[in-house]
């Protein structure tokens, strides 16, 4: 699975294009045009790096770095500011960023400072995919401690459901048959039947919310089984 990035930043045209570029260079990718609501995203959800402005309305940028960093110290975070004096760089930097841009930017020197960001992270050991960390949206998936949440809220799964879970997970936008899924999850000698499989999807459905009618993430594939879409 990609790296997850959350970019918080109130100006329209730079949030539209920086959602737009990173998602190009296959970044999962959240946004929040004020602090506020970047703040719960941050903590609702798991991230790899957090990009954000300065200024921003209802939260400050350096209070969110502030926020953020009693919950998770080793987070990478890039400031992007219009201020440039170094003054308001070292207040980012003793906060805890670990880059600072000033508006305006160019576009491939961020995504270059991003990269090194993140190969830093991987090269640490401590990136979500290491931890057996699995972020799909609302759904966030420990398969280490065998821990699911939705939007935050711990899901109580059976230890049969969390498996069939986190195999979706790890294979998304496949379709899998109700057989080929009874022998992956439940084993090759298992006496159950298809219907199991639709029991449990049904299960599943209803811990994460999914809506049967328009299912988000767990859709069937009339005819054959079920895919997974993240």
């Amino acid at each position: 699975m990609s790296e997850r990035i959350l970019v918080i930043e109130d100006d329209p045209s730079i949030l539209r294009g920086l959602q737009l570029n990173l998602t190009m260079e296959g970044y999962q990718v959240r946004s929040a045009a004020d602090g506020e609501t970047g703040l719960q995203l941050a903590r609702g959800e798991r991230f790899d790096l957090l990009v954000i402005d300065v200024m921003l309305p209802r939260l400050g940028g350096l209070e969110v770095i502030r926020e953020l960093r009693r919950d998770d110290p080793d987070l990478p975070v890039l400031i992007l500011s219009a201020k440039g004096q170094e003054s308001d760089k070292v207040a980012g930097l003793q906060l805890g960023a670990d880059d600072y841009m000033v508006k305006p930017f160019g576009l491939k020197e961020l995504l270059a400072r991003i990269d090194a960001l993140l190969r830093r992270r991987r090269a640490r050991g401590d990136t979500g995919e290491a931890r057996g960390i699995r972020v799909v949206g609302r759904l966030e998936l420990d398969l280490v401690a065998r821990r699911a949440a939705a939007g935050g809220l711990p899901l109580e799964l059976t230890t049969r459901e969390f498996d069939l879970l986190a195999y979706f997970v790890e294979h998304p936008d496949r379709v899998f048959s109700r057989e080929q899924l009874l022998e992956a999850v439940w084993g090759p000698h298992h006496l159950g039947t298809a219907r199991t499989v639709d029991n449990f999807v049904a299960r599943l459905r209803a811990h994460i919310g999914d809506d049967a009618e328009a299912p988000r993430h767990l859709e069937t594939v009339r005819g054959i089984g079920y895919r997974f879409v993240p």
